[in-house]
C-alpha cells in the first residue's frame, strides 16, 4: 500500500475538525469515504490515529506525530500547484540554458541579464560546453535548450537558425604573415595550428573548409577554452581559426592579426530544443528574447 495525498488531506481535516461528517463536508465527500480512508492509513500504521470518543475523534501521541508532517507535505504540494498555475502566463522558475563557448562567453551573458531583469521571478541557468556536450545534454533532458555553433548532427532535436558568424585566421604580433596579412594554400598547409578540440562547432567549421579545398593541415596545439587559444596565439605558438566574436577585443588593440584567406568560414548560430516538447511559458520568454537579439 502507498499513501496519498488524498488520504493525508483527509487525515488532516479529520484532526482538525474531530469529527468524519464535517471532514467530509469540506472536502465534499461522503462521511463513507471518510472513514475509509482513515482506515486504510491506520491499516497501513499497523495501528490507530485517533482516539474515538462518541462521534469526535481525537489523535493520540501516533497521529500528532505524523500531523505536522502531513501539514507540510500538503503545504509543499500547494505551493508547487500555485506555481505551475501562476507560470503559465508569467514565467517562474530556472530555465537550463546550453552553449557552446563562443555563444556562452561572448554573447548569453548580456542576454541572460536582460531576460532576468524582464522577468524577476525566472532566472536562466547557463552551461557552457562544446558542440557535441551541448547536443547531448539537450537530448537527454539535463538542458532545457541549447544553442550550438554549426549544424546539429542529433536528428531527434528541433534545430532553428539564430544568428550568423565568421572565423577569422588570427596570429600573434611577431608572426611571419603580420606583414602580408594574407596566407596562401601552401602557407595554411604548413601552419602550425592551435585548434578547439574534437566535438567543437568551430573546429569542425575549420576542417572542413580547409578539406573543401584540398588542403592537409597539421594541429600542433588542442586548448579547451577560446581564451587558453587567444594567449598562445599572442604569444607567438602557431595560428588559429577562431570566431571573429571571441577575437574582436584583441584585433581592435592590435594584439592579434586577421590573416585573409580564400577559405569560406562563414557559420550558423543554431538553437536547439527537442522535438514535439511542450514549450513552457519559461522557454518561450527566453527564446522571445533571443529572437529579439538577432
Amino acid at each position: 500500500m502507498t499513501i496519498t495525498l488524498r488520504q493525508l488531506e483527509i487525515f488532516e481535516k479529520v484532526a482538525s475538525g474531530r469529527h468524519v461528517t464535517k471532514a467530509g463536508e469540506q472536502l465534499f465527500i461522503t462521511q463513507s469515504a471518510v472513514s475509509m480512508a482513515i482506515a486504510e492509513l491506520e491499516k497501513f500504521a499497523d495501528t490507530p490515529l485517533f482516539e474515538r470518543r462518541g462521534r469526535r475523534l481525537l489523535l493520540n501521541d501516533r497521529g500528532r506525530l505524523i500531523l505536522s508532517q502531513a501539514q507540510d507535505v500538503l503545504r509543499q504540494v500547494s505551493t508547487i500547484e500555485q506555481l505551475l498555475i501562476e507560470s503559465v502566463g508569467e514565467p517562474i522558475g530556472v530555465l537550463k540554458v546550453g552553449a557552446s563557448t563562443t555563444v556562452g562567453n561572448y554573447i548569453l551573458p548580456t542576454i541572460v541579464g536582460d531576460f532576468t531583469r524582464n522577468y524577476p521571478r525566472a532566472k536562466a541557468w547557463l552551461q557552457v560546453g562544446n558542440t557535441d556536450q551541448i547536443e547531448h545534454a539537450v537530448e537527454t533532458g539535463a538542458l532545457d535548450m541549447g544553442i550550438i555553433e554549426g549544424p546539429s548532427h542529433v536528428g531527434s532535436l528541433h534545430s532553428t537558425q539564430w544568428r550568423n558568424d565568421e572565423l577569422v585566421v588570427v596570429v600573434g604580433k611577431g608572426h611571419p604573415w603580420t606583414m602580408q596579412k594574407r596566407a596562401s594554400k601552401a602557407m595554411l598547409e604548413k601552419a602550425q595550428w592551435i585548434m578547439r578540440e574534437k566535438g567543437s562547432g568551430t573546429r569542425e567549421i575549420f576542417e572542413s573548409a580547409l578539406k573543401k579545398k584540398g588542403i592537409t593541415f597539421t594541429i600542433s596545439m588542442e586548448l579547451g577554452h577560446t581564451e587558453a587559444i587567444k594567449k598562445a596565439v599572442e604569444a607567438g605558438l602557431g595560428v588559429s581559426c577562431l570566431s571573429r566574436m571571441a577575437v574582436a577585443r584583441e584585433l581592435s588593440h592590435e594584439w592579434l592579426t586577421e590573416v585573409h584567406t580564400t577559405l569560406d568560414l562563414r557559420r550558423n548560430l543554431i538553437i536547439l530544443t527537442r522535438n514535439g516538447e511542450y514549450r513552457t511559458a519559461l522557454l518561450k520568454a527566453f527564446l522571445s528574447i533571443l529572437n529579439e537579439s538577432r
